[in-house]
């Protein structure tokens, strides 16, 4: 077996390691803590997120593929981001222009969506059911970042990049209705 190169994430030549047996997992600087450490909840949810994602991909036009698959890379830093202890320096974190990439295709996608005069109901074309699950789980993600922040401390920017992402998988989720043509499901008062 050769070493693993500098320019390599990582090398697995082994899935399992028993090392997770007795309900314990390590942290990304070592330490290990208890597979119910709600960090480990909070990077297990953007895992999902991305398999979800995965799931999209599957379903959306063209044009959303750069950007989906590129969020799926900076979910993959997320992770990272929320399995190492905040004030642990030399690691890899989230940062600002990750969230200005979002907020720019949020502007981008938004502008030639028509104005909502009400409440959006999941659905319309697989793709975008997909994408609007893909926000829900999104948003929950946010929810557990948020008791880990409150716990142990995160990267702030792990719950602004989360925010604005389901704020894109939304606006998404409707231009995927509009390329298709289709109008999208609106709630109506009273059914």
């Amino acid at each position: 077996m050769s070493a693993r190169k500098r320019d390599e994430p990582v090398r697995l030549t082994r899935i399992y390691t028993r090392g997770g047996d007795r309900g314990q997992t390590s942290l990304g600087d070592g330490s290990r803590v208890p597979k119910l450490d709600c960090r480990i909840g909070a990077f297990g949810a953007v895992d999902e997120l991305n398999s979800q994602l995965g799931l999209a991909l599957a379903a959306v036009p063209d044009r959303f593929r750069p950007w989906l698959e590129r969020i799926q890379n900076d979910l993959f830093d997320v992770g990272a981001d929320l399995s190492v202890p905040f004030g642990v320096t030399d690691r890899l974190r989230v940062t600002q222009p990750a969230i200005d990439e979002l907020e720019r295709l949020c502007d981008e996608l938004n502008a030639n969506l028509p104005e909502l005069r009400s409440f959006v109901l999941p659905g319309g074309t697989e793709a975008a059911a997909r994408l609007h699950v893909a926000r829900a789980v999104c948003r929950r993600a946010e929810r557990d970042a948020l008791t880990a922040d409150a716990e142990h401390g995160i990267n702030p920017l792990v719950l602004v990049y989360l925010n604005r992402l389901s704020d894109f998988l939304f606006i998404a989720a409707r231009a995927a209705n509009a390329d298709a043509g289709l109008d999208e499901p609106l709630w109506k008062p009273g059914g």
